[in-house]
């Protein structure tokens, strides 16, 4: 048998294989880090879902105080409904949905850390066992939301490391892959806290 006259398409069929098998292994490594990546934006909602739940409970632990302040609980109410309402698509995590939802976050913090700095005028809230449990599960919460986002970013960095390498990055757009946005500080975080007493 002359193996000469099989040589070359042995050769290509070797190229056709490992070609394939190159291809696939950088779509499906991009699969599994996308994975890694949608896991660790449900661990980021899940977080936020905690505190979102939490403050439904604080809210309702403060109204029983029949003199305070409405507005403030009011406010917590609404940036409550607005940050639920900010929903992010995690195969598809854009800059701009990240920055939206931050921001509605942010609100919620705010509104937040002034119906607890109200509180410190109530004697009898502050002295209500279900308000002090309350207020150190959110301190804890606000911690498991910090692990969460760090940990979020830290699964997207080798995501979007591995689709905007050569020569993954010629295949990364044909496969439909696109680089994830990491969560960053919300703006103004850069600035000293003003303190007035």
């Amino acid at each position: 048998m002359d193996f000469k006259k099989f040589l070359p398409w042995i050769i290509l069929a070797i190229i056709i294989i490992g070609g394939y098998s190159w291809v696939k292994g950088i779509n499906n490594t991009a699969v599994t880090l996308g994975q890694d990546v949608e896991q660790s934006w449900g661990d980021v909602q899940t977080s936020y879902q905690r505190r979102n739940d939490l403050i439904g409970n604080l809210v309702n632990t403060v109204k029983g105080a029949a003199d305070f302040e409405k507005s403030t609980l009011t406010a917590v109410i609404e940036a409550r409904a607005k940050a639920t309402q900010t929903t992010i698509d995690p195969t598809n995590i854009t800059p701009e949905q990240l920055a939206a939802f931050n921001s509605a976050q942010s609100g919620l913090s705010s509104s937040l850390s002034r119906l607890l700095i109200t509180v410190e005028k109530y004697p009898d809230l502050k002295a209500n066992q279900n308000f002090l449990k309350l207020q150190d599960e959110l301190a804890s919460t606000e911690n498991q939301i910090l692990t969460a986002r760090t940990r979020f970013n830290e699964a997207v960095k080798p995501y979007n490391t591995h689709i905007k390498t050569f020569p993954n990055t010629l295949f990364a757009g044909i496969f439909g892959f696109k680089e994830k946005a990491y969560f960053n500080a919300v703006e103004g975080a850069d600035k000293p806290v003003e303190v007035k007493f």
